[in-house]
């Protein structure tokens, strides 16, 4: 897919990856850009400088994504790639990989995975009469590979990579292309102050750099998307020896306690 011409919608958009993909595309000639965030100071911010617009939205909300995309396409007409960028993260507690409460799983399972889900709902039936549509999720190496220190990070990314992969698998044949984008450390409000972590081992990017990458895996309709090419290898070691990698896994976290 090429951005120049193009509906594009990207939530999260008011800061940090959603931010730089929104101006990205403006950038690269898009018909119309629309931010949606639950930040709408900034979000309108964002927009009146980068000549999209915002559009506020709570991505747990079935009722507020519909407004979202009908609001959309008022605008500028269908949409034609949805970005699902809006995404947070929730610690361990306790050192335990089932110490975050019921409320904070709740929370990062209706933003990180329900929020591909009802979009995907609101969108796939105008895109399948179109025989066109694009849909791109924001992941992590997490939904990867792991995420130490937040194990409600890594099952709700793990769960939106595989169902960008059933969007692919299920709707292919009718024209909706997917790419699921999993950087590892990324210069945002959520890993400010972590310069000594697991997540910046193998270099922090700015976000502007995980656009370009964007771009490009769009422009070649590659379905993983990886900003941090050595993420393949890892991917690559994990499934050749699944023991030998969690024994490495084991050593890895210990560098951090």
């Amino acid at each position: 897919m090429q951005i120049a011409d193009k509906v594009v919608v990207v939530t999260g958009g008011s800061n940090g990856i959603g931010r730089a993909l929104a101006e990205r595309f403006v950038r690269e000639g898009a018909r119309g850009v629309v931010i949606a965030d639950v930040d709408e100071t900034e979000g309108q911010r964002v927009a009146a400088a980068s000549g999209a617009k915002f559009v506020p939205c709570d991505v747990r909300s079935e009722e507020q994504v519909l407004r979202l995309v009908r609001a959309t396409e008022a605008a500028f007409g269908p949409v034609d790639l949805f970005c699902g960028n809006a995404g947070i993260g929730v610690p361990d507690a306790n050192g335990s990989a089932a110490g975050a409460s019921n409320a904070d799983w709740t929370r990062i399972w209706e933003i990180n995975v329900m929020a591909h889900v009802l979009a995907a709902r609101a969108l796939l039936p105008s895109m399948i009469e179109r025989k066109s549509g694009y849909f791109l999720i924001t992941a992590s190496a997490a939904g990867l590979l792991s995420q130490i220190g937040s194990a409600a990070y890594s099952v709700t990314k793990h769960a939106a990579v595989a169902f960008a992969e059933s969007l692919a698998i299920e709707h292919g044949h009718q024209g909706i292309k997917v790419s699921v984008l999993c950087p590892q450390g990324v210069l945002t409000n959520m890993t400010r102050g972590q310069g000594d972590t697991p997540q910046a081992a193998d270099g922090m990017l700015q976000p502007e750099d995980v656009a370009e990458c964007v771009v490009k895996g769009l422009a070649d309709e590659s379905f993983l998307i990886l900003p941090h090419p050595q993420v393949l290898e890892y991917m690559r070691r994990k499934t050749a020896d699944y023991d030998r990698w969690i024994r490495g896994m084991q050593r890895f976290r210990q560098r951090f306690v």
